[in-house]
């Protein structure tokens, strides 16, 4: 069910919305302590992910922030978009001709700046200069997200392999075996970590001779993840006071693009 008001860019359209809502009602429509539409709850936490404004910003014509605020939390810790991003991979996989579970992986991290609501929690990355959160993530060989950690912009990449790794295999039943990562990843305790998970770490290195940007085998992938993740205003820069909700604001960014993707190809099916 629509409303009247004009739509945002951020909203979810009705194919989108079909995939989706299974994994977002916790509880009934006709549940008597709701007062707004689920979808217009979704379309206001899409609009404060996209476009980045504060919660107290929501525009009037969708839900109060607090309610919107409310069930973006309850959705969080409910792990909905971790399991709508899990089934999605799966189906885009297949229609891209993959086995529903990848065997390869891209590692690699991106530093987020830090904000006042980061606090304590922000570290002081020497190599980017830049004091705040390091995203620590991990995506099949498509660029679908497969996990990711939050931590410390102090932290080393190669301290966050055994956690990485352990939480690519949940998410894939076992499946991966082969991971590619930066220069960052070099060393035998990172190789060692990721062994114990049953995954051999490639290391992807430019060539001895290079001169200015190299687009370099594989590695590419990630990087062009992270470039779709920039597109959302609220993830360019640490505005979150815990980690674990900067890490599902990170689902419910690739989420949105995932279910544009299977959304075109229902679309696709049903005009054929």
């Amino acid at each position: 069910m629509m409303t009247a008001r004009k739509p945002y860019p951020s909203d979810v359209s009705d194919e989108e919305w079909a995939l989706a809502v299974p994994y977002l009602t916790l509880l009934p429509e006709t549940a008597g302590q709701r007062t707004h539409l689920l979808r217009e709850a979704f379309d206001g936490l899409r609009y404060v992910v996209r476009h980045g404004i504060p919660w107290r910003a929501m525009p009037h014509d969708l839900p109060p922030w607090h309610a919107v605020y409310d069930q973006a939390m309850r959705w969080l810790r409910a792990g909905c978009f971790e399991m709508l991003a899990h089934d999605l991979r799966a189906v885009l996989r297949l229609a891209a001709g993959r086995r529903e579970e990848p065997s390869a992986a891209i590692l690699d991290s991106r530093t987020l700046r830090g904000t006042p609501e980061s606090g304590a929690r922000a570290g002081w990355d020497g190599h980017k200069r830049t004091r705040g959160s390091k995203l620590h993530l991990a995506v099949d060989t498509l660029g679908h997200l497969l996990a990711l950690r939050v931590t410390a912009a102090s932290e080393n990449d190669r301290a966050a392999v055994a956690e990485l790794a352990e939480a690519v295999q949940d998410a894939t039943g076992e499946n991966v075996t082969l991971a590619y990562v930066d220069q960052g990843y070099t060393g035998e305790r990172p190789a060692e970590a990721a062994r114990a998970h049953g995954i051999v770490l490639e290391v992807v290195a430019p060539p001895a001779a290079k001169r200015g940007f190299v687009l370099l085998p594989r590695r590419w992938v990630v990087e062009r993840s992270f470039a779709w993740m920039a597109r959302c205003r609220r993830l360019a820069r640490d505005h979150e006071r815990l980690p674990e909700t900067l890490a599902g604001f990170h689902f419910v960014a690739f989420t949105g693009l995932m279910l544009r993707r299977a959304g075109d190809l229902a679309l696709v099916r049903n005009t054929l």
